[in-house]
């Protein structure tokens, strides 16, 4: 069995005005809503429970589900209208949500990619990690370190120069920008320690000193961070002639 979670519970400040009205997850790409496409890539992957976090603008994504069916799939929410709790914090918040231990598929709502999903599946599988991060070879303003075993090592943001460091190994290794995607075994649950609000790369560094936390290098064609208004319209503008979600029309 496989689990998703689609972390859409962000407030989507740099989306602005597009989410002065609406959340994030429902804004638009081609006349599809982001949240639709991610949904949909994860049914045709066959996954088997997929987890919404909300927040912001919360009943408005509730109202979408149930206008589609819940696209014919098996959909819970977890609720975080109270206090937004980050992305650590949310996925800890849904751990009864999931079918029980069965590994889960992290997908950020702003991203468009066409990266094979089912690989990553069998390379997490295959390599027995505990977590396993998309990666790419691309400008960031942040990085993730990883060795020649592809073990994560540390973190960087460029714009502050602060350092995280996780294993000692990190000044030889090589920076890749984070995808928004992610795989987690169902251990990972039992070695949470963190309350309330916090973030999951801060998890994993910790992690990652005692356990396989790997990068997944991916080389598909396509990959965009929809977070911005200029993002979003240079994708619109890109897969007006090739959209990596409409293989199912």
């Amino acid at each position: 069995m496989l689990n998703a979670m689609i972390f859409a519970a962000g407030l989507g400040t740099r989306l602005k005005p597009y989410t002065n009205t609406k959340p994030k997850a429902l804004v638009e790409l081609a006349g599809k809503p982001l949240l639709e496409r991610a949904i949909i890539k994860l049914i045709d992957l066959g996954v088997d429970r997929i987890v919404i976090n909300v927040h912001h603008f919360a009943d408005l994504i509730e109202k979408f589900l149930e206008e589609n069916n819940y696209f014919g799939a098996d959909i819970r929410i977890s609720d975080e209208r109270d206090e937004l709790l980050d992305t650590g914090g949310g996925l800890k918040k849904a751990k009864d949500l999931f079918i029980p231990d069965s590994p889960v598929l992290i997908y950020n709502v702003d991203i468009l990619s066409s990266i094979n999903l089912a690989d990553l599946i069998k390379e997490h599988e295959s390599a027995k990690a505990l977590v396993s991060m998309v990666m790419r070879k691309r400008d960031s303003s942040r990085y993730l370190y990883f060795n020649s075993d592809r073990q994560l090592t540390g973190w960087k943001n460029c714009k502050t120069d602060e350092v995280k460091q996780a294993r000692a190994d990190m000044e030889e290794s090589e920076p890749l920008a984070f995808s928004g995607i992610h795989l987690i075994d169902p251990k990972l649950f039992e070695l949470i320690e963190e309350e309330g609000k916090f973030s999951i790369i801060d998890l994993y560094l910790r992690l990652a000193k005692t356990e396989k936390m790997l990068a997944y290098n991916d080389e598909s064609d396509l990959w965009f961070d929809l977070g911005k208004p200029e993002q979003l319209q240079k994708a619109e503008t890109l897969i007006t002639n090739y959209d990596p979600d409409n293989s199912r029309e």
